[in-house]
């Protein structure tokens, strides 16, 4: 079943200026999307028009990240509002500042075969990200066997689930639903919740309907005070590019959200966003401070030019509760992404850090 593909459509018709069969003029509900307690229901909201949550409603726009978060090999599916007559401001580094009553919508699904995404392919779970009066509030949805429900789910749950990974290998997954104080627990930001995708490195590309998303949300009115010169992050998979700049882009997408001094891994003292230029604490020859049995008995986070004596890809290649990390969100390994960063550290200069750095 093409539901993918399917919920282009209206993103595309809306880009050409016109309504297909069956297209709503109606918004969510906004006195729901504002309450203090959650919808029932993902569809309650009004954010899409049918009961699957393909088709967005008008205002309700499809958007990807150039470099999604690896999730257990999830496929995502993105969509934000911007309440009509309003907009996000730009920010260069920082998460878009969206207004109050802007929502963020994710929905993770998993297909069968996930080297042919839209075959078969069925949700397993939905986030809601709302920002309300005080600030952004997280809310996990839950969808039935038949896809056509997505109910409020607080206690989030697991699902084992059985595919074809994109290396054409068997992998059964365990996969975890976060409850809504996990939810919290990535998104952290000191004291608030805050979205981590949404960054104008991460959009600045072509998008679900094939244009540019930071000149498509300007041209709809949802993004305002654009400057020239709007950065981009790299793919992390095109190999055109150096490595270092990739790996870095990873660290970013995958682990710069916790690993800031705002973030739920303050304590490690290693930070690994992409503006972060201070080799220490981007981790070279770096002692941990918090990784207990985590270390694996290895001396440095990262050892320049020897990864099989570095502290990062040792956790991000296993699987053990108290080792793995991230500590949430997957159960399985992204090995294309550790091995990315053995690349990039082996690429390092083991006498004077890394020797192909990107700023």
């Amino acid at each position: 079943m093409m539901r993918w593909i399917a919920g282009l459509v209206p993103a595309l018709l809306l880009l050409a200026g016109c309504s297909g069969p069956g297209t709503s003029t109606a918004g969510p509900d906004m006195a729901l999307v504002m309450a203090d307690a959650p919808a029932a229901t993902l569809a309650d909201y009004g954010f899409f028009m049918d009961a699957g949550a393909d088709t967005p409603v008008d205002g309700v726009v499809p958007y990807d990240l150039i470099n999604p978060l690896f999730s257990d090999h999830a496929i995502k599916h993105r969509f934000v509002f911007v309440p009509e007559g309003k907009a996000a401001a730009y920010s260069p580094d920082a998460v878009m500042d969206f207004p109050i009553g802007s929502a963020l919508i994710k929905t993770f699904a998993f297909a069968p075969d996930l080297r042919a995404p839209g075959v078969k392919e069925y949700k397993v779970e939905t986030r809601v990200l709302i920002h309300k009066k005080d600030g952004w509030a997280a809310f996990p949805y839950v969808w039935n066997a038949e896809g056509t429900e997505a109910t409020y789910a607080p206690a989030g749950g697991h699902e084992t689930i059985s595919v074809i990974d994109p290396s054409g290998a068997a992998l059964t997954i365990d996969y975890a639903i976060p409850n809504k104080n996990q939810c919290k627990t990535c998104h952290q930001d000191g004291n608030a919740v805050l979205p981590i995708g949404p960054k104008a490195r991460n959009l600045n590309h072509a998008g679900p309907a094939g244009v540019n998303q930071i000149a498509d949300w300007q041209a709809r009115g949802m993004l305002a005070g654009v400057p020239d010169g709007v950065p981009a992050a790299a793919s992390i998979y095109d190999l055109s590019l150096p490595v270092a700049e990739r790996a870095r882009a990873y660290l970013d997408i995958n682990c710069g959200h916790c690993h800031k001094a705002s973030g739920s891994a303050s304590n490690s003292g290693l930070w690994l966003g992409s503006a972060e230029q201070d080799p220490v604490k981007l981790g070279l020859g770096k002692h941990p401070t918090a990784a207990g049995r985590g270390s694996g008995g290895i001396t440095y986070v990262i050892a320049p030019g020897d990864p099989d004596h570095s502290i990062m890809p040792y956790r991000m290649g296993a699987t053990e509760a108290g080792v793995a990390m991230p500590e949430l969100g997957r159960s399985v390994i992204d090995a294309p992404g550790v091995a990315l960063v053995r690349a990039w550290i082996e690429d390092m200069d083991s006498g004077a850090g890394p020797a192909k750095e990107s700023p």
